[in-house]
């Protein structure tokens, strides 16, 4: 028996490599509440009553000459001291950048009163490096209800460490409405593991901001992932509850995609595909690749590729794998593997091991054994093994099985199957079974079975069967014919054949009876090639009276090399009349050993007179047995040998 792990493919990445591993929580593209450094570029109050959001692009109507004169107007009103318009012109031209403009404007605003004046004034003075002189005026602001000092406030204490103060004027701003605000408060919360930090991030998402949309999905996501394997491990179906939060993950993904966040596209788009809605993960995929996202880009390449796109797919490859995506460099690697250019799959390859993905030292390991480069494929074995990767550490099991060195295989095998590789946990079974331990490799097999490893399931079968367990056997060889094997088909087969009653004698005329189910798995295993399966298949039709489907099972097992097929198809032509033929497909069964193929022979030829040849295959007969072909053969050899002496 074959050890298993031998003939993996060359990437064995998967597809959207450990998608729920590798997603970044936190993103790159961190809205304002998500960088400390961006207080500096915080936008300015307009008025009393409202502030500008930072995170959203305040943009004037009108074309510039409006602007100009609306600028002028205002102007005029300020110099006229109307203090409002101080505070809308210091408001313009902070935004502009002319800080040193609109410093006395806001001044004098916010020595009037006008609290939208004393929190841009904060802005201005961050901006300018007085970040203690900006949170006094914030302080004022808010004191006088400015959300929008509020949140900046809270910043600011959260900056310095001292989350307290920066989750009092945090939740002032979010309780006042201020998106960013209760996006802020939520992030604080979440980083203390508060759990009312959920509430405060679905505020922020119910009001558009889709940094907390992204942050709110991947929290829904999360939680029903546990639950799915929570119940998993309970042997519990999919809840209710679980559904609805994936859905609503869903949803919530797709508003901030729908805004432009990228990695709530890439994991909208994987949800997609993993419904079957191909088309529609696609354009997700496309909309997050364009973006920058690596990895949209290596998933839209492999689902091209699995639409028969392999040009287009590698376009998108090989883009993520210039932006440092280790899966992408994979893939590539496979490609220029499967088209046989191995120097171009070790660069991509190399590549991927150097972006920090250690399928990359596998998947030389792989290539190197391909090519009967051994030492080397052991180096990258090992590589790939002490990183923790099992099928490496199966592979280099294997590798060393193969030199002689089960000691050192031992070790490997075991470490790979405690880590969850089935094939690593069948090829200990194989190993102790060799060692005649037949209880530790039992015990072996079983695991990997209850993986779903169809050979290690039909060897659950065997031992079961040979223990007088029916039961068990039979369930486990189930599996294993189900998953495909055609020895645990016709063992079940067999198994079932055993139990069954007697069948009636089959008279002409009569119709035949309908297959059994021992005879289905028969069937099934003999349409697999199983020579025995084709032999019993062809008995069964013959004792239902089908000559012609008995013959071509025959014929089919005999030309696979059965001798039983062969003496089988003899019997059938003799009794159609067809003696030359048959005594074809005996000699084929007795040149291969078939001791009563051989005594038909000797009775073929002593009845054409042919006494030599007849005394010739006798002997044969005699040779091969068994006891009561060994003692037919022997009378009929000294009858022929008397009758050649006369």
């Amino acid at each position: 028996m074959d050890v298993m792990g031998d003939k993996a493919t060359l990437f064995g990445t998967g597809r959207f490599a450990r998608s729920a591993d590798r997603l970044v929580d936190r993103p790159a593209e961190q809205s304002a509440d998500m960088s400390a450094h961006r207080l500096a570029h915080q936008s300015v109050d307009h008025s009393a009553d409202s502030s500008v959001d930072p995170s959203v692009d305040q943009a004037v109507e009108g074309d510039e000459a409006g602007e100009a004169a609306e600028e002028a107007r205002q102007r005029l009103a300020a110099e006229a001291g109307d203090v409002q318009a101080m505070s809308v012109l210091g408001a313009m031209l902070l935004r502009r950048g002319d800080l040193d403009g609109a410093e006395p404007q806001l001044r004098a605003a916010t020595a009037a009163g006008d609290r939208a004046a004393a929190n841009n004034l904060g802005v201005l003075l961050h901006q300018r490096g007085y970040a203690e002189e900006a949170a006094g005026w914030w302080r004022i602001a808010a004191v006088a209800g400015s959300a929008a000092a509020a949140h900046a406030l809270g910043r600011h204490h959260r900056e310095r460490g001292d989350e307290p103060a920066a989750e009092y004027w945090l939740r002032q701003a979010a309780e006042q409405g201020h998106v960013l605000g209760a996006y802020a408060l939520a992030d604080l919360l979440e980083h203390r593991g508060d759990d009312s930090a959920e509430q405060w991030m679905r505020a922020a998402a119910e009001r558009g901001h889709r940094e907390a949309a992204y942050r709110l999905a991947r929290t829904l996501d999360r939680r029903a992932l546990c639950e799915q394997e929570a119940g998993a491990d309970n042997g519990v179906e999919t809840s209710a509850l679980e559904t609805s939060a994936l859905e609503e993950a869903e949803q919530w993904y797709r508003q901030a995609a729908a805004r432009g966040h990228r990695r709530a596209a890439l994991h909208l788009g994987a949800i997609l595909e993993r419904r079957g809605d191909l088309k529609e993960a696609g354009r997700w995929y496309l909309t997050s690749a364009k973006d920058g996202e690596a990895r949209a880009a290596c998933a839209l390449g492999f689902l091209l590729r699995d639409a028969g796109d392999t040009e287009s797919a590698a376009v998108w490859w090989l883009r993520a794998a210039q932006e440092g995506d280790g899966n992408a460099a994979n893939a590539l690697g496979a490609l220029h593997a499967e088209r046989g250019e191995t120097q171009t799959a070790e660069r991509w390859y190399r590549a991927a091991m150097d972006a920090g993905d250690v399928n990359g030292a596998y998947n030389l390991g792989l290539l190197c054994a391909e090519q009967g480069r051994t030492a080397q494929a052991e180096q990258w074995y090992r590589r790939a093994a002490y990183a923790g990767h099992r099928e490496a550490a199966n592979a280099l099991a294997i590798l060393l099985l193969q030199g002689g060195d089960a000691t050192g295989a031992e070790p490997w095998f075991s470490k790979a199957a405690e880590a969850g590789s089935v094939d690593a946990a069948f090829n200990l079974g194989i190993l102790y079974a060799g060692r005649g331990d037949d209880d530790t490799a039992l015990g072996w097999y079983e695991r990997a079975a209850a993986a779903g490893h169809t050979e290690a399931a039909l060897q659950v079968g065997i031992a079961r069967l040979r223990q007088g367990d029916e039961q068990t056997a039979e369930r486990h060889l189930r599996c294993a014919a189900g998953g495909g094997s055609a020895e645990a088909a016709y063992r079940l087969a067999t198994l079932l054949d055993a139990r069954r009653p007697p069948a009636p004698a089959h008279e002409l005329g009569e119709p035949s009876q309908e297959k059994s189910e021992c005879e289905e798995w028969y069937e099934r295993a003999a349409s697999q090639g199983h020579r025995r399966a084709q032999v019993r298949v062809g008995m069964l039709a013959a004792a239902r009276g089908d000559v012609v489907e008995a013959a071509r099972w025959y014929r089919e097992a005999a030309e696979g090399g059965s001798r039983n097929g062969a003496f089988n198809l003899g019997l059938l032509l003799a009794r159609e009349g067809s003696e030359p033929e048959a005594a074809l497909w005996w000699t084929r069964a007795a040149d291969a050993g078939h001791g009563r193929a051989a005594l038909r022979l000797a009775l073929v030829y002593a009845r054409r007179g042919e006494l030599a040849e007849g005394q010739r295959w006798a002997d044969r007969a005699v040779s091969l047995g068994p006891a009561e072909v060994t003692e037919r053969a022997a009378r009929l050899r000294d009858a022929l040998r008397e009758e050649l002496s006369a």
